[in-house]
């Protein structure tokens, strides 16, 4: 890690100083060179004027010996010219071989009574030359210098440059290798916690106290850590308690994974299987019953919760199977042990199909009696009326017993329905039919809305008895002159029947009970119409016997719709 560090900071710095030495090194050298050629061009214009003032004042000389000196003095080329651009003398060319220099900058500038300064190449040399002019009598002087000196010591200014290039990397070096072992000295500390942590020990803290980046980051991390800690302890908390509610409660849960791994079970269900749980192993090594384990699968493959029944489990045991799946995968399976339930429930229903068949011979004989006894009673007589209450409460016991009994034989699954291809329009129609005496005493119409043409899967007299049990609680709620209309619409491989009136309706709250046994919404009411509360209960497990479902809507004085579903019929 040192190294990486070390050579990604050295590869920064080396980039940084020669960057710098390339961008420096053009202005220093514009600078540099500018520098020189002012001070060579202040140097050879005060000798310029030093050759004039000679050339005006020395009359010991010839005028080529004066050039020929202050050239040697100068270091420079020196010309003279007359007031028409003729070269009169030059220290380096015959006079007479050279044209005519009237129209040099510097020369014309010179001429006018000023300095002249020029900067060209040399036509014979190809190298710049300073020309610097001043005006005499009779015309002008001039020195010419080569820059040539300059160019060279400008382009040595590369070995100061190249020089100090090479301390600042001696010193970046020392500075990279410096600041590699601070930082990673530091992310070491960092990598030691983030190891740790990912261990699981939450309990490590980091002491990085500086201000920079890796100080900030170093801060988040060990503040993370403290938030996962306290996170931990409440998730370890909220499990704890979590187990203990499960492994208080009588149903057996087990928790599988998404490939049908047992991941937990409660003590219940340790109990429950003799051989014991195996956690981490396939769940049909704990429980081999083919329901529980379709139920499981189920839950897990399609992510919708699954209700079934084990009987293979623990015989003679009959548990009631819930798999429901997990958000992250997997399922949750509880197991309820309906044995005693079901013995209770049995039982129930043994007593109460064992009592009303005992009381219906003797019902049948006070309903008898009380009629015989009816018929030799002389008319306005006080016995006769007390024989009417007789008979009327001994028919509604009658009427009771014999509702007990159907429901009993439905609920336990003893009675046997003849299942068979019906049209439901014959079955709406025929329940119109019974009913319409009734209906036109009550001053009510019945009708039929719509019949489906598919035929469903239904027994013809249990389905009538739904649709007259239906229509007897509606003719009983129903208004005089209102009206009872009756349906049969397709669904989705299904048909709905429906019975709707326009009576008073029915408060919501009551909706969710009114197809439990002798549950009655106007008790006052049914009672003087005779009811038992049992005909909604048993139309209710009719059809669920036909695999179908049962609701009802209503909506206060808008009349109630009792709704029930078939199954269509295949065609074969």
């Amino acid at each position: 890690m040192r190294n990486r560090i070390f050579l990604k900071l050295l590869a920064v710095f080396a980039l940084l100083i020669a960057s710098t030495t390339l961008v420096l090194q053009y202005p220093l050298r514009r600078a540099w060179e500018n520098s020189l050629r002012e001070e060579v061009e202040r140097n050879l214009q005060q000798k310029t004027i030093m050759l004039a003032n000679r050339i005006n004042t020395d009359r010991q000389y010839q005028l080529q010996d004066i050039v020929s000196q202050e050239s040697h003095v100068a270091g420079a080329r020196a010309t003279v010219i007359d007031s028409q651009g003729n070269v009169l003398a030059d220290s380096e060319v015959q006079a007479a071989s050279m044209e005519n220099n009237a129209h040099r900058p510097e020369f014309a500038a010179a001429l006018s009574g000023q300095i002249g300064v020029d900067t060209r190449p040399s036509r014979a040399l190809e190298v710049p030359y300073l020309y610097v002019a001043a005006p005499v009598s009779g015309g002008a002087v001039r020195l010419a210098y080569s820059l040539s000196s300059v160019e060279a010591a400008t382009s040595r200014i590369w070995v100061p440059l190249l020089k100090g290039a090479v301390v600042a990397f001696v010193a970046a070096l020392l500075v990279a290798a410096v600041m590699a072992a601070a930082v990673e000295r530091r992310l070491r500390g960092i990598l030691r916690f983030a190891q740790s942590i990912a261990a699981g020990n939450f309990t490590s803290r980091l002491t990085d106290s500086s201000n920079d980046s890796i100080g900030q980051i170093a801060a988040a991390l060990d503040l993370a850590a403290k938030h996962l800690e306290d996170s931990f302890a409440e998730l370890r908390t909220s499990q704890q308690q979590l187990e203990t509610l499960l492994n208080s409660m009588q149903d057996a849960i087990v928790a599988v994974s998404s490939d049908n791994r047992l991941q937990w079970a409660n003590s219940a269900m340790d109990r429950l299987i003799p051989q014991g749980t195996r956690l981490n192993a396939p769940l049909v090594e704990t429980v081999r019953d083919p329901d529980f384990l379709a139920a499981v699968r189920g839950a897990n493959a399609i992510s919708q919760t699954i209700t079934s029944r084990a009987n293979s489990i623990l015989p003679p045991r009959t548990f009631e199977v819930t798999a429901s799946p997990m958000p992250g995968g997997g399922a949750v399976a509880v197991l309820r042990d309906l044995t005693e339930t079901e013995r209770v429930e049995k039982t129930r229903r043994d007593f109460i199909a064992n009592v009303s068949h005992e009381l219906r011979t003797p019902l049948t004989s006070i309903q008898g009696y009380t009629e015989t006894l009816l018929d030799s009673a002389p008319e306005n007589n006080h016995a006769r009326d007390f024989l009417e209450i007789i008979r009327k409460n001994a028919t509604r016991m009658a009427r009771l017993t014999e509702d007990l009994l159907t429901l009993a034989r439905v609920e336990s699954g003893e009675q046997r329905f003849d299942l068979q291809p019906v049209i439901p329009g014959e079955l709406l129609y025929e329940a119109v039919q019974s009913f319409s005496e009734r209906a036109r005493g009550h001053g009510v119409q019945l009708s039929v809305e719509e019949a489906a043409s598919f035929p469903v899967r239904a027994d013809r007299e249990a389905i009538h008895q739904v649709l007259s049990n239906l229509l007897d609680n509606a003719l009983k709620y129903a208004a005089e002159g209102g009206k009872i209309v009756l349906g049969a619409r397709p669904m989705f491989r299904a048909i709905e029947f429906y019975v709707r009136d326009v009576g008073p309706g029915i408060p919501s709250e009551h909706l969710p009970r009114l197809f439990e046994r002798f549950y009655r919404v106007d008790k006052a009411r049914s009672r003087e119409s005779g009811g038992t509360g049992l005909g909604l209960a048993i139309a209710k497990h009719i059809v669920i016997a036909h695999g179908g479902t049962i609701r009802a809507e209503s909506e206060l004085n808008h009349g109630s719709t009792f709704l029930f579903t078939l199954p269509v019929a295949s065609a074969d």
